[in-house]
């Protein structure tokens, strides 16, 4: 047995990194992964770029994959956004609500992207996926969103 005391409730709790702890590698990471997923999306998007393109249309696989592409990129940013934040101040109700703006975008961007899969687009299920002039739209108006929330996330004022 150790002759330590528990916590009391009075003792803080810290809520930031050590003096020692660095943000650098959680940004490296956030970097790696947002050009991971730059590639990614690159691939979904205009496989013709890499010589990969084998079908004339936007396909089912060309939209999950772009789609993928997203989840990374907004995964990335979100981690590399969030590590500028370490040991500064707590995030700002901004920053948490520029957080949820990048989440909700994503989303928005999935449904409108496979709203034929989901049975709202204007070709149902069996017939072929087609990704329409109006999905394009959706998505982009997703990844503004997510570009909006990305923005709010920015730490502006430094101690």
């Amino acid at each position: 047995m150790s002759d330590s005391q528990p916590p009391s409730a009075s003792t803080p709790i810290p809520t930031s990194p050590r003096p020692d702890d660095s943000a650098t590698p959680r940004i490296r990471l956030s970097l790696i992964l947002t050009f991971v997923g730059l590639f990614i999306f690159a691939v979904g998007a205009k496989p013709d770029l890499f010589g990969w393109d084998r079908s004339p249309v936007v396909g089912f696989v060309q939209i999950v994959v772009f789609l993928i592409g997203l989840a990374w990129i907004c995964v990335g940013g979100y981690m590399g956004l969030h590590a500028l934040w370490w040991g500064i101040e707590e995030r700002t109700i901004i920053a948490d609500m520029g957080s949820r703006l990048v989440a909700t975008g994503f989303v928005f961007s999935v449904f409108a992207g496979l709203a034929d899969i989901f049975g709202m687009g204007s070709h149902s299920f069996p017939q072929i996926p087609y990704f329409g002039p109006w999905q394009a739209a959706g998505v982009l108006i997703g990844q503004g969103i997510i570009a909006l929330g990305f923005l709010m996330m920015i730490p502006f004022r430094h101690k």
